[in-house]
C-alpha cells in the first residue's frame, strides 16, 4: 500500500477501478445462458449467436486503439464519460433487435462503449500506484472483476427465466448509468491533458510503435494475450458444450460457469501471496507450462471422447487457475517501462489481448462439430503457441524494469 494513500481511500479506488474493469467481463457473461432462447428468437441456429460475442471482442480491441490515444490528450475521464454514455445508449439498443446481424452490430457499439473503462482503469493503476505496487492492484482488481461470471451468468439465467433475454440488456443499461455516476461524484482525476498529444493519425501510430517497439512490452503483452484468448474460446462454447452436448440447463450452466470461475479469482489472489516471495517473471513461465500441460490433457481426452462432465469441470478449472497467475503479471510486466505513454501502452496491450481473444471466439464459434475438440484444441494451441513466444522473445529484454521480491514486483 502506498504512504499517499489511506486503507479507506485505497480500498474506495480498488472498489471504483474494479467495476469499470468489470463492465466489460459482465457484458460478455451475463448473456450467455440466453443463447438458446436469443437463437430462437432470432430464428439462427443458438451457435451462430456467438458471432454477437465474437463482435464484442472485436469492438473492445479497436475501441481500446481509439481510447488509448484520448486517454492521454484529454485526461482519463472526459473520454470515459464518452464511453460509458454510449455504453448505456447501445445496451437498451440491444433489447429491441430484430435479426442476428442487428444484435452484432450493437454488440460491437457497445463493445466500444464499454472499453473506455477497461482502457481507463488499467491506465489509472499505472497513474495512481508506484510500479512496484502494480501487479498487486491488478490482482485485487481480479478479485473485483472474478465476481462478474460468478454472478453474471447466474443472474443472466434467472432474468432470462423470468422475463426474456432482453431485459439482461437492461440491466446492462442500467449498471452502466449507476457505473457512470459513480465515475462522475468519486473518481478522480489521474492524468493532466498533454496537449503536445496529437491526434493524426501519423503520430498516433509513430507513438504506438515506440511502445510496440519496447521489447519487454511485446514480449508479456504477446505472450499474455495469446495465453488469455484460451479463456475468450472457453467462455464461446462453453454454452454450446455444457447446454447442447452435456444437456444442461441455463440455470445449471449458470452456476457451473460461476463455480469455475473461483479458479481464475482464487489463483490471481494466492498470486498476490506468491509476489513476497517470487517475481512476476518467475511465475509466468511456471504457470504457462502447466497451462500448456492441461491443454494437452484437454485435448487428449476431448479427441478420444474420454471427457465426463467432471472430468471437462475438473480440466476446465485448472486451466483457469493458470490463467489468474499469468494475466495479472503479464499485465503488470507490459505496462512496467512506461509512465508518459502508459495510457497509449494499456489500450494497445488491451487490443492485442481483445483482438487475438476475438480470432480465437470466431475460430470456435464456426467450427461447430458438437464435441468438446473444437474448444479443447483452442485451449491447448493458444497455452504452446504462448509459451513459445514467452521463450524466444524475452531473450530481447536487455535492461529490465525490476523491483524488490517482497514489494509486489515488476521485473524480468
Amino acid at each position: 500500500m502506498t504512504n499517499e494513500l489511506s486503507k479507506s481511500k485505497y480500498f474506495f479506488l480498488i472498489l471504483i477501478l474494479g467495476t469499470l474493469t468489470a463492465l466489460g467481463p459482465f457484458s460478455i457473461d451475463m448473456y450467455l445462458p440466453g443463447f438458446p432462447a436469443i437463437g430462437k428468437d432470432l430464428g439462427v441456429d443458438p451457435t451462430r449467436v456467438a458471432l454477437s460475442l465474437s463482435s464484442f471482442f472485436i469492438g473492445i480491441s479497436a475501441g481500446q486503439l481509439l481510447y488509448g490515444p484520448l486517454l492521454d490528450r484529454f485526461g482519463r475521464k472526459k473520454p470515459l464519460y464518452i464511453g460509458l454514455v454510449l455504453y448505456v445508449i447501445s445496451s437498451i439498443g440491444c433489447m429491441y433487435v430484430s435479426s442476428l446481424n442487428g444484435l452484432i452490430v450493437l454488440r460491437f457499439v457497445q463493445a466500444i462503449g464499454s472499453c473506455a473503462a477497461a482502457v481507463a482503469s488499467v491506465a489509472m493503476v499505472r497513474d495512481l500506484f508506484p510500479v512496484k505496487d502494480n501487479a498487486k492492484v491488478f490482482s485485487l482488481l481480479m478479485l473485483v472483476v472474478g465476481t462478474s461470471p460468478m454472478i453474471a451468468p447466474t443472474a443472466g439465467s434467472y432474468v432470462t427465466s423470468a422475463f426474456t433475454w432482453h431485459a439482461v440488456f437492461l440491466v446492462l443499461g442500467i449498471m452502466g448509468a449507476m457505473i457512470l455516476a459513480a465515475t462522475i461524484l468519486w473518481l478522480p482525476e489521474s492524468y493532466r491533458p498533454d496537449t503536445s498529444m496529437s491526434l493524426k493519425p501519423g503520430p498516433i501510430i509513430s507513438n504506438f510503435l515506440l511502445v510496440v517497439s519496447e521489447p519487454q512490452f511485446y514480449t508479456y503483452t504477446f505472450a499474455g494475450a495469446v495465453s488469455f484468448s484460451g479463456l475468450f474460446a472457453y467462455v464461446s462454447a462453453s454454452p454450446q458444450v455444457f447446454m447442447d452436448i452435456y444437456k444442461l440447463s441455463d440455470k445449471a450452466y449458470g452456476w457451473i460457469f460461476a463455480g469455475l470461475s473461483v479458479g481464475l479469482i482464487g489463483s490471481s489472489q494466492v498470486n498476490s501471496l506468491l509476489l513476497k516471495r517470487f517475481s512476476s517473471q518467475q511465475i509466468v513461465p511456471v504457470a504457462l507450462v502447466c497451462q500448456t500441460i492441461t491443454g494437452l490433457v484437454f485435448i487428449v481426452c476431448a479427441w478420444n471422447n474420454f471427457l465426463s462432465l467432471p472430468g471437462i469441470i475438473a480440466l476446465l478449472f485448472i486451466y483457469l487457475c493458470c490463467l489468474g497467475f499469468i494475466n495479472p503479471n503479464t499485465s503488470a510486466l507490459s505496462l512496467a517501462p512506461f509512465s508518459k505513454n502508459a495510457g497509449s501502452a494499456s489500450s494497445l496491450m488491451g487490443a492485442t489481448q481483445m483482438g487475438i481473444g476475438a480470432l480465437a471466439s470466431t475460430v470456435v464459434s464456426l467450427y461447430n462439430t458438437h464435441t468438446a475438440t473444437p474448444m479443447a484444441v483452442t485451449m491447448c494451441g493458444t497455452s504452446l503457441l504462448a509459451l513459445f513466444i514467452l521463450l524466444i522473445c524475452r531473450r530481447n529484454i536487455k535492461t529490465a524494469v525490476a523491483a524488490t521480491p517482497g514489494a509486489a514486483t515488476i521485473a524480468h
